[in-house]
This record gives structure tokens, sequence and C-alpha cells, in this order.
């Protein structure tokens, strides 16, 4: 009967507070991009910013914009010739702004782990032409390290408020593959992963994810360093959430983005930065617009 209650109570936030984007993107993201080339130990950090502005189909006084900033510690470490060990230990920016008032949540997020297993790693010459293929495939786990605490007994809670938490609430799983393809100075990086969401405490159930980002690359020799400008693009797509066992409304949706940006390398430090402009999205019945994304990032290789 209390599960019945609050679905009904959660259902009417979202038919009738629609200030804020409900299509649930803002939590649970996990981006992998492009990692620093290593061969035992690396560790950084990385900014990326993104925002969504919600609009309600005929009534101009119903808007939100959301904007999340993340400060990401990550770092990686090699076992033998074949084994990758990653983590990502993300810090959360929050801050809504709708015709409610503003809100604002910072701290720790969700803890991401990351096994890769190299299955290909081959290096063809021909005469001073090489071609060289790697691919990697790995699992992973999402640890519920960020708060996630909703009071749905608490008349001003929104359903903007599940979307803005530091974490999901719940353990999830990924899966992984990466295949970089290089002919001489010139290479293709395509990385996809899946992220498989659990129930969390408080019976919501945020939708699996799915990623794939594709982007091409060219090594330019400077005199003590690398540069690569690269240019693809990125495919998202969120499954609905539920709250025991019940569809949430207008959650779930897909966006896909151009994506252009460069790495720097010399000797053991790696910098870079890209924008990710979306082209084509679907959230909130086109209620909820993604906005233009930015990262920028700086990692060391010891």
């Amino acid at each position: 009967m209390k599960k019945i209650f609050i679905f009904f109570i959660l259902t009417f936030f979202c038919a009738q507070s629609y200030a804020c984007p409900f299509c649930g993107c803002g939590v649970g993201n996990f981006y992998m991009g492009l990692l620093p080339n290593f061969k035992s130990k690396f560790i950084g950090v990385r900014y990326q910013y993104m925002s969504y502005h919600t609009q309600i189909t005929g009534d101009a006084e119903q808007f939100g914009n959301d904007y999340y900033k993340t400060v990401e510690l990550w770092g990686g470490i090699s076992i033998g010739s074949k084994w990758q060990l990653l983590a990502f230990a993300p810090y959360q920016i929050n801050n809504q702004k709708t015709d409610d008032g503003i809100k604002n949540l910072n701290g720790l997020s969700d803890i991401t782990l990351l096994a890769n297993y190299k299955l290909l790693d081959k290096i063809k010459m021909n005469g001073s032409k090489s071609t060289q293929q790697q691919l990697l495939i790995g699992a992973g786990i999402k640890l519920p390290t960020g708060k996630y605490k909703i009071d749905i007994h608490n008349p001003e809670t929104e359903i903007g408020d599940v979307n803005s938490q530091l974490g999901t609430g719940s353990t999830d799983f990924l899966l992984n593959a990466t295949y970089d393809v290089r002919f001489n100075k010139f290479g293709i990086n395509t990385t996809a992963n899946y992220k498989i969401n659990t129930t969390n405490n408080e019976d919501y159930h945020f939708g699996n994810r799915l990623n794939i980002s594709s982007l091409a690359y060219y090594q330019v020799s400077l005199k003590k360093s690398v540069l690569a400008p690269n240019a693809g693009f990125i495919y998202q797509h969120s499954g609905e959430n539920h709250f025991s066992s019940q569809k949430v409304d207008q959650t779930g949706g897909y966006l896909a983005m151009a994506v252009a940006g460069a790495e720097l390398s010399f000797k053991s430090m790696a910098i870079g930065a890209n924008i990710q402009l979306p082209f084509s999205q679907n959230f909130a019945s086109g209620q909820t617009e993604s906005k233009t994304r930015g990262m920028v990032h700086v990692s060391f290789s010891f």
C-alpha cells in the first residue's frame, strides 16, 4: 500500500511539476572518452560540463535550466601485458534554475571500477608504413557512493529532485569494448559501453544506458610533443526509469552529438579538450533539450 501511494505521488509530480527536467539524464552518466596512452600507470583529473533546458509545451511559465559539472579523478594501471584496471571518482556540482527557484547540490558522486582485457594487440609493418590494431573488452561496477535521498512525503519534492541527485543509490554493472586501429599517423578509436542499472533502496530504477563513441584522429609530431586533433560522434540511449516496477512517464530518450577536440602529449604528461554539439535528440517528448557539452583533462603517466 505504501509503494502504491509513493508511486501515485511521483506520477502526480511528473504530471504537475514540469519545471525541472524529467528525463533522468543528469544522474548516473558514465563517459569513457579517449584513454591516455600509458604502459604502466596513469593518474589524471578531468572536468566535464553539460546542461539541459526544459520548456513545457503550451506553458511559457513552466521552465527549467539544469547544469551538471563534474570534476573527476581517474587513473589506471596495467597488470602484465593483457590487463588494465581503471578507476573513476567524480565530484558532482549540480545547479537547477527553474520557475520555482534555485537549487544547488554538491558532493562525491558514484565511483566506478573497470577492468579491461586486451583481446587483440597487433602491429603489421609494410616498409615504412604500419598498421596497428588493439581491441579491449571489459566489465566493471558502479558503487552507490553518491548521496541519493528523496523525501517523497515532503510536498516540495519534485521529479527533478530525482534527476539531480549526486548518485543513483544503486550498485550498477558495466560492459565495455574499445577498438583502436591506426594507419601510420591516422587512427580511429571506437568505444561502446552498456550500463546495467539495478533498483535502489527506495525502489527506484534508472533505465539502462548505452554509450557509443567513435573518434578519428591524426598524430602530428612536434619538437618534443605529439598533437592529435580528433573529431567524431557520440550516441547515448537511456532506457525508461521505473518506480516500484511501474514506468515513470517522460523518462528515457536518446542523444547524438558531433565531437571535436585535440590531445597534446609530451614526455609523461597529456592534456586534452573537446566540445560536444548535439544534432539529434529526444527527451520528454521534445520538452527537454540537451545543450552544448565540453570536457578538459590533464593526466600523468609513470
